[in-house]
């Protein structure tokens, strides 16, 4: 009964929003979401439990529909809601989605599951409608899970998109939305080549990325300004991982608008190696540490390989000795305290590079690579931080490491060139 009066509350909103504005009416579609959601065996239920279930179900259906007359009442007031709160936005033909993913000529895989793409949405934010950073979706192809993150609330969303294939779709898309997503012929993970001269789209620099779509920098320590979703091709995900944190480290592409989130799926085997703890010799590394010191990580869910459609010239799953039966969608949040007075955009490159010289070998001796740095420095600066003389580099956390180079940074028996021949070195071999 109650639910019933509150419809006929939010159809009274609709029919005064649109009388006072002279616009279209909202087509009254319900507020439930489409995918499926577990739920207990209800073998042996009592009559008692079925009754408290009506009613937690009644309580959540009405916390709904109060939540959509804010919004309405948001409208009457002239504040900007998405439309598709409101409007469901259908997910189209699945099985003409997937015949095109499976075309696709490029290693990719995509989302065309609806009640996949419904999770992964509900994991990225509870009510992605209270959330206004902009959600810069990488290569959606047939957008199945961006009508899912418009259906969970999402405000606005950047489709980049580098297959031509796709983009008729997602500009159809565009021109329903009236504002709420931008489609771009841009590839993500190439964004910022290096070298001279003017790229080729789908390649283009972040800078232009951003002006065209209106983006400004906001301060580090600022909320996060956007949140990245994507799948990182298998291929060359680790090569993406120290692209991106270097960029982190000096704030340079995305990373000079603000503190951007990543929430990508990697594959088991990368997201064991990017959460190894001091120890773990074999899979502990210079990246695991890096990202460890930069971003609070977090593994939001896991999805078997089979739930993804792959296209079909690259359906094989990679190999490895490490669990790998699953994609794993990360959180990787960058720390509003990363930076101080010690650790800046300026010298970042330096402390990569230590943390990469002293991970080289996992098993040697701390205080043998300070000498080597600064003879006779180790023992003096491990007392400094409390560490035992015959610590492993291997066996040292993310934090210490950062509290042992602003300590080195502060040592007067280093000198600013301490470790500038490698860092150079590193620099003309990587590109970075």
């Amino acid at each position: 009964m109650m639910t019933h009066s509150s419809r006929q509350l939010v159809l009274a909103f609709k029919s005064c929003f649109c009388q006072t504005c002279g616009c279209p009416p909202f087509k009254a579609h319900t507020l439930l979401r489409p995918y499926s959601i577990e739920i207990p065996s209800v073998v042996g239920r009592t009559k008692k439990t079925q009754e408290k279930l009506k009613l937690e179900k009644s309580t959540s259906l009405q916390g709904l529909t109060q939540r959509n007359l804010s919004a309405v009442a948001g409208l009457l007031k002239g504040q900007y809601r998405p439309l598709s709160r409101f409007d469901f936005l259908d997910f189209g033909d699945l099985e003409e989605h997937t015949l095109k993913a499976l075309a696709c000529s490029s290693l990719r895989r995509f989302i065309i599951n609806p009640d996949l793409a419904g999770l992964i949405a509900e994991k990225l934010d509870k009510d992605l409608s209270e959330n206004h950073a902009v959600i810069f979706e990488c290569n959606p192809g047939p957008g199945v899970l961006t009508l899912a993150l418009f259906n969970a609330g999402a405000q606005r969303i950047v489709a980049l998109e580098s297959d031509k294939t796709f983009l008729s779709g997602l500009q159809e898309l565009e021109r329903r939305l009236e504002g709420q997503l931008d489609v771009m012929y841009c590839d993500f993970f190439r964004l910022d080549p290096i070298g001279r001269g003017l790229p080729k789209p789908p390649i283009m620099h972040s800078e232009k990325l951003f002006n065209d779509l209106g983006i400004s920098e906001v301060p580090w320590i600022a909320d996060i300004p956007i949140k990245v979703v994507g799948i990182f091709s298998q291929r060359n995900e680790r090569n993406m991982l120290w692209r991106l944190i270097y960029a982190l480290f000096e704030c340079l592409s995305i990373f000079r608008y603000g503190r951007v989130e990543m929430n990508v799926f990697i594959s088991e085997n990368e997201y064991t190696k990017l959460t190894a703890q001091p120890g773990n010799m074999r899979h502990y590394q210079a990246l695991s540490v890096l990202w460890q010191v930069a971003c609070d990580i977090e593994v939001l869910h896991k999805e078997p390989w089979s739930s993804f459609v792959t296209s079909s010239k690259h359906s094989g799953l990679p190999k490895s000795m490490l669990p790998n039966d699953h994609l794993c969608l990360v959180r990787m949040t960058p720390r509003r305290n990363l930076f101080s007075d010690t650790l800046t955009t300026s010298n970042s490159a330096t402390f990569v590079m230590m943390v990469k010289q002293c991970l080289a070998k996992r098993k040697a001796k701390l205080i043998d690579r300070l000498d080597s740095w600064s003879t006779g420095s180790g023992k003096k600066l491990l007392e400094q931080l409390k560490l035992p003389h015959d610590i492993l580099t291997g066996q040292v956390y993310p934090e210490e490491y950062k509290h042992l180079f602003e300590a080195i940074e502060h040592s007067e028996e280093f000198t600013q060139s301490w470790l500038y021949d490698e860092i150079l070195e590193n620099t003309q071999k990587t590109g970075f």
